[in-house]
C-alpha cells in the first residue's frame, strides 16, 4: 500500500474518525504529563507577535483546540488541509474558540499564497503523505518569508514498533507496509536540507502505557493495515493483549516523535 495515494488518504481522512481513534490512546496513555501540543506551542513561541501562521494538514484542529490561550491575540492562523471532511472539523472544533482563524482545502504541493507570506509555516506528522515532498518543501520554502521558520514534525523509526510486532505474529506477515517510512526523524533531514540548510531536530521524550485493551483495538483498526488481516487474525491480536495485560497490569507501547524546525535564510 502506497500511503501517498490520493485514493487511500481520500479513504482514511475524508473525516476525522479514523484519526480520532488514533489521537485518543495517546490522550489518555502517554507518560509524558506536559503533552505533545505544548511541547508543539513551546516551539511556536519564537515567532513574533503579529505572526502570519499557516498550518498543512492541519486535520481536525488538535493543535490549536488544545493551545487556544496560549495563541496572541493578533496572530493570523491558516488552517489548512487536502481533505475537506478535515477541514470542516477543524472549523467544528474551533469555531467555539471565539478565535478568528481561517479555514482553506489546500494541497501541500501547491500553496496558493504568493512568495514571503508567512512567518511560519507548520507541517504537524503530515509530510510522509505528500507524493511529491521535494515540491511541498520547495513550495513551503517559497511563501515563507526570509527568517521565516518551517516546523515539520514527525516519527521515528520505533514509533509504536509493538503494534507491528503484533500485527505481525498475528498475521505471519513481516512486510506490513509502515505509513510514516518516506518521511521519518531518520531520513527527514536530508530531504529537509535540501531546502533549508539550517535546520535542528528536537525529540519528545514520551511513551504509552496503556491498562485497556479496546483503546488499542480501535487504534490497529483505524489503520490502512488493518485491510491485511482478517478477523481470525484480528481475534489472535485481541487474545495476545488480553493476555498481556492480565500478566503484566498494562500494554507498554513505544513512541518515538521529534520536530525539524528550519529557518529560511536570505537567497
Amino acid at each position: 500500500m502506497n500511503f501517498t495515494n490520493p485514493t487511500y488518504l481520500t479513504n482514511q481522512y475524508r473525516d476525522s474518525s479514523n484519526l480520532d481513534a488514533r489521537a485518543t490512546i495517546h490522550q489518555r496513555f502517554s507518560t509524558n504529563p506536559y503533552g505533545w501540543f505544548n511541547w508543539v506551542c513551546d516551539k511556536l513561541s519564537v515567532l513574533p507577535e503579529n505572526a502570519r501562521v499557516l498550518e498543512l494538514g492541519c486535520g481536525p484542529g488538535y493543535l490549536w483546540k488544545e493551545c487556544t490561550q496560549r495563541i496572541p491575540s493578533d496572530w493570523v492562523v491558516t488552517l489548512s488541509d487536502l481533505s475537506p471532511g478535515m477541514v470542516d472539523a477543524a472549523w467544528r472544533n474551533l469555531v467555539v474558540t471565539g478565535r478568528n482563524f481561517k479555514f482553506e482545502q489546500i494541497d501541500a504541493q501547491e500553496i496558493p499564497y504568493p512568495d514571503e507570506t508567512f512567518d511560519a509555516v507548520i507541517a504537524n506528522h503530515m509530510l510522509y503523505h505528500v507524493p511529491d515532498r521535494r515540491k511541498a518543501l520547495s513550495e513551503m520554502r517559497r511563501v515563507l518569508k526570509t527568517g521565516g521558520r518551517l516546523f515539520a514534525a514527525t516519527v521515528g523509526d520505533r514509533h509504536m514498533n509493538e503494534i507491528g510486532q503484533w500485527l505481525a505474529r498475528a498475521t505471519m506477515k513481516d512486510d506490513l507496509p509502515r505509513f510514516a517510512d518516506p518521511f521519518l526523524i531518520e531520513n527527514g533531514l536530508e530531504q529537509v536540507q535540501e531546502y533549508f540548510p539550517n535546520v535542528e531536530l528536537s525529540r519528545y521524550e514520551d511513551n504509552l502505557r496503556v491498562t485497556e485493551v479496546e483503546p488499542i483495538l480501535a487504534y490497529v483498526r483505524s489503520g490502512i493495515r488493518a485491510a491485511y488481516f482478517s478477523e481470525e487474525e484480528f481475534a489472535k491480536i485481541e487474545k495476545e493483549l488480553r493476555a498481556k495485560l492480565e500478566r503484566d497490569g498494562e500494554i507498554f507501547i513505544t513512541k518515538d516523535s521529534g520536530m525539524f524546525v528550519a529557518r529560511k535564510q536570505t537567497e
